[in-house]
């Protein structure tokens, strides 16, 4: 007679799941003092656009929140901390056919775990030009762009995705790859995934916090089970990079309808401590509290002085 399963010997570990960034957000700011936890963009449903001609006669595009680097705003290289100077407020286009320097100084990214070294683990530029040249997809856009990681869900969605929308248009893109790396530019790419969804251009998100873009409805995601910044692969890993890449324009190929997750199976690395360690207030000195809440007031303010003082009517070129 066959021995009974022991219940719970065969369960996945507890550490084998997406970590809760909405919950530690509202956990870390309550905290900190501030009150009226953020509430975060959420949809039932999701637009669905199916790709209308073959990927490999599709016109691919990459969307990211990463910000040009910007000398004389501070440090934003790895190992930097946050730096709200180098942040930006307007949607960015750039020549795709150029290689760029993006940062992610400007969000809050896992700084612990992860460093900001390999810019192919955030943004897959590279590795998309090998797949154009394969054949794989039909060609990239002749512009990347950026978009403004911005609280503001209705800025978002007044401003920032028409811009986003009537650039893609110009550039008669068929499909564009979304890559955000904070908590809150998950949210951001979410937002503008439905905007294009919604106007026929398929889209897929490739990122690290499950909780958030499926809160806010997307048509596909790669969920990666990384640490956020790594939304593209392993960083100096190209054979992950090329994987993560493939897998989300197989999701793009294959999933059958709106709010479609996909799971890269890649692993991180041996040790899960990253999971319990990002905002986890639990595992915050109670005497840095006060030394954190006081930092993150200077941030935003140092934040809204730039935004009041540079940012510019949005005029559709390739700024």
């Amino acid at each position: 007679m066959q021995k009974p399963t022991e219940p719970g010997r065969d369960f996945a570990p507890l550490h084998d799941q997406p970590v809760p960034y909405m919950q530690r957000t509202r956990d870390w700011y309550l905290a900190l003092g501030y009150g009226n936890p953020y509430v975060w963009a959420h949809h039932s449903d999701a637009p669905f656009q199916a790709l209308k001609k073959p990927l490999s006669d599709s016109r691919v595009a990459i969307i990211t929140t990463a910000a040009p680097y910007q000398p004389g705003k501070g440090p934003q290289g790895p190992g930097a901390p946050y730096n709200a100077a180098a942040k930006f407020y307007s949607v960015y286009s750039r020549d795709s056919d150029q290689d760029h320097d993006l940062r992610n100084a400007h969000v809050g990214i896992d700084r612990v775990h992860t460093h900001m070294e390999d810019a192919a683990s955030w943004f897959p530029q590279a590795a998309l030009r090998a797949v154009a040249a394969s054949g794989r997809i039909g060609d990239i856009a002749p512009r990347l762009h950026g978009v403004p990681t911005n609280r503001s869900q209705r800025h978002t969605i007044r401003v920032d995705c028409p811009e986003i929308l009537t650039r893609c248009q110009q550039d008669s893109v068929d499909v564009a790859i979304l890559l955000p790396n904070c908590p809150i530019c998950h949210q951001t790419l979410s937002l503008v995934a439905r905007h294009l969804e919604q106007n026929g251009i398929s889209t897929v998100v490739m990122g690290c916090a499950r909780d958030i873009v499926e809160h806010c409805g997307v048509a596909r995601l790669l969920f990666s089970d990384f640490p956020l910044g790594n939304p593209a692969g392993r960083p100096h890993d190209p054979q992950s990079q090329r994987e993560t890449l493939d897998l989300a324009l197989t999701l793009l190929e294959t999933a059958p309808r709106a709010g479609t997750t996909m799971q890269n199976p890649q692993k991180w690395g041996d040790n899960h401590d990253w999971k319990d360690d990002y905002s986890n207030i639990e595992r915050l000195p109670k005497d840095e509290i006060a030394r954190l809440r006081a930092e993150n007031d200077r941030s935003k303010e140092k934040a809204r002085e730039i935004r009041e003082t540079t940012l510019k009517p949005n005029t559709g070129g390739s700024n």
